[in-house]
């Protein structure tokens, strides 16, 4: 990507002491969150937020989690929230509703309370694609969550916001 060295530019951080982040996990799909959870807060620990900048909730299951963004986002005690679930896909129509209105609940809290969350609810065909991928997708909630606090932190202190 060339560089445009006269326009001013917000650049990725990835130093996340001192964020507070908030975390919402599923306890369905249990193994495959446990696995998304741990990258995740093994992740977050490499950036540099302390577990007592962390905090954890779970419920039971995808569809639940955009209720509980909300009540933390509502808090203002976050600069960043973390969703991570698994929808597997099954013999019905359940998969594409519950990925649909998760997926899109999640981007609504978002914006409407204009705080960073890095969705990371798998949606996969099977048991063995979400054991292949919990790994990667939690660690990458952790920098998304990172870099996105900071990017919104720096972005409001430019404009004065």
């Amino acid at each position: 990507m060339p560089r445009f060295d006269t326009i001013p530019e917000i650049e990725s951080h990835f130093d996340g002491a001192g964020l507070r982040i908030g975390i919402v996990t599923a306890r369905f799909n249990s193994d495959v969150c446990g696995g998304l959870l741990a990258a995740c807060r093994d992740e977050l620990a490499r950036l540099g937020v302390a577990d007592a900048d962390l905090l954890l909730t779970s419920v039971p299951g995808a569809l639940e989690i955009p209720l509980v963004l909300q009540t933390m986002a509502k808090s203002g005690k976050f600069d960043a929230l973390i969703a991570l679930g698994a929808i597997i896909r099954g013999e019905t129509y359940h998969f594409e509703l519950v990925s649909n209105e998760s997926g899109s609940g999640v981007t609504q809290v978002g914006l409407d309370f204009g705080i960073p969350i890095a969705n990371a609810i798998l949606t996969t065909e099977n048991d063995d694609q979400a054991l292949v991928r919990m790994q990667e997708k939690g660690s990458d909630a952790a920098r998304v969550a990172v870099e996105m606090a900071r990017l919104q932190q720096n972005l409001r202190a430019q404009l004065k916001m």
